[in-house]
């Protein structure tokens, strides 16, 4: 492939070489290089990756993208760009030949559902016999396969590189979380989703290495409806308007409270039995449709209302839309892994006091006879996270267990020490069990009939880390362990 082929969606200057020269791959890191690859130079907040053009010209590179305005050895290709992240994103596309035009592309972005949507809409699609790629926090899902990520939305020539693999495998639809990062860096950039989903969005992600202010969140958020053919916004976000304002696309809205949007929750009903923990509600607008969900909480009709709202333009059987709901399972988000009429336990991944303000609030609208709640906090992170999920925790449940949570170079008996601070301020009954395998352990065995079992903090991750080093440990595999033991067993009979 000529050079000059990839460069047809870039704006470029050529500084000296020609650009018909031949290649076969794009790299950003150095290590990486060799003969036929075009190298991108980037500027991180730590590493320049300028300095390494004599040691990848000497491993064979031909061609250079610049940043920087630097002199080159004779002999190479070099061309000059604005954003060299940017041209990461247009190159890689064209090394795979643009794979994402292969699928029906669907972008979700907001601070608060990505994942849960995104698990969502793959299980609908899969019940109308659809096959799926998907990439978020769980990494990159082809099948059965499951590659690891290090950020919710990968560099963008990885994500061209599973676009590919997915379109190649047969995947249909591809669905994606897609986060303020992503369109900062210019992960996404060249990339127009078929439908662009935005969940909500508050305060979040704003620090010295993420985002300066609320304002440049949302500008980064609110990108999804300039880079998609379709946009769903929540019509209940206060932020509704400034998120909308620059739109491009064709819009849509989707509603639990506001009259006038595209798509309508009504009718909600929170269903607790011993075989279905989860929501029924009435879908009404442009498509109406009465489903049922068996993932607890308000919020997650707004996530199912969201999922049904882009899957609605796909023209699949509404009968099949509501056996995926009824029947889906999101790794570690309001997860309901065990229920019964003893008792129902439920892994989830809220880390933070919103969030777990938000989840305990949810579980007290089904009435349970306690409810518990088994946490931590992490170490070497905020310590008013750990006070103010104490007092969140003190509150709002019945009786709570603080335990480890990845510690990390901390003590856990420091961490719990600083939980305890905070909820011995409230009147809620708690205890303290370090180990967190004996404290699920204990809060299922001591279950009264009608508990509701809170374990929170860790929801999808399959470690604790410890000293630095992370050790295999699931919160869904030591509830179903325990469950599945003869000490529970008797107790049932009992």
């Amino acid at each position: 492939m000529k050079f000059s082929q990839w460069l047809k969606d870039l704006d470029y200057e050529l500084l000296q070489g020609n650009p018909d020269v031949e290649v076969e791959d794009v790299v950003y890191d150095s290590r990486k290089a060799r003969s036929g690859s075009v190298f991108v130079c980037t500027v991180g907040t730590r590493v320049d990756s300028h300095d390494f053009i004599a040691e990848v010209v000497g491993k064979g590179v031909t061609v250079l993208v610049l940043e920087r305005r630097v002199s080159v050895p004779e002999g190479v290709t070099a061309i000059f760009v604005h954003s060299a992240r940017e041209a990461l994103a247009v190159l890689s596309a064209a090394r795979f030949d643009y794979p994402a035009k292969r699928m029906v592309t669907i972008g979700v972005t907001g601070t608060k559902g990505k994942t849960t949507t995104t698990h969502m809409i793959k299980a609908i699609l899969e019940a109308c016999g659809k096959k799926v790629g998907m990439i978020g926090t769980t990494g990159i899902v082809i099948g059965e396969k499951v590659t690891p990520t290090a950020n919710t939305t990968p560099e963008s020539y990885q994500l061209h590189q599973a676009f590919y693999q997915m379109a190649e495998e047969g995947c249909e639809y591809m669905v994606m979380e897609v986060s303020s990062q992503a369109f900062k860096m210019h992960r996404v950039d060249g990339l127009t989703f078929d439908y662009g989903l935005f969940t909500n969005i508050s305060p979040d992600h704003i620090g010295p290495d993420e985002h300066e202010n609320f304002e440049e969140y949302l500008y980064y958020k609110s990108l999804i409806f300039q880079r998609s053919k379709v946009g769903i916004m929540n019509g209940d976000d206060e932020h509704f308007k400034e998120a909308v304002k620059d739109a491009s696309c064709k819009l849509y809205s989707f509603s639990l409270d506001q009259e006038g949007t595209s798509f309508k929750a009504e009718n909600i009903r929170y269903v607790a039995q011993s075989d279905f923990v989860g929501l029924e509600f009435d879908v009404k607008g442009i498509y109406e449709l009465a489903v049922r969900v068996n993932i607890p909480g308000r919020f997650n009709v707004a996530n199912a209302l969201a999922a049904v709202s882009v899957l609605s333009f796909l023209n699949l059987p509404k009968e099949k839309i509501c056996h995926g709901l009824e029947h889906l399972s999101v790794n570690g988000r309001m997860e309901i892994v065990y229920s019964s009429e003893r008792c129902t336990v439920i892994v989830d991944y809220a880390h933070n006091a919103v969030s777990m303000e938000s989840l305990l609030k949810t579980l007290r609208d089904y009435n349970p006879k306690r409810l518990v709640c088994v946490f931590g906090c992490g170490g070497n992170r905020s310590k008013d996270r750990r006070y103010s999920m104490g007092d969140s925790a003190g509150r709002l449940a019945d009786f709570t267990i603080l335990t480890a949570d990845n510690s990390r170079f901390e003590k856990t008996e420091d961490i719990i020490a600083d939980i305890r601070s905070s909820i011995s301020k409230t009147k809620g009954t708690f205890i303290e069990i370090p180990d967190r395998r004996e404290a699920i352990r204990y809060s299922i065995l001591h279950a009264m009939p009608g508990d509701m079992i809170a374990v929170i903090g860790k929801g999808h991750e399959d470690y604790q880390e410890v000293n630095g080093e992370r050790h295999h440990f699931s919160d869904r595999e030591e509830i179903l362990n325990v469950v599945q033991s003869t000490d529970f067993l008797e107790r049932q009979s009992k």
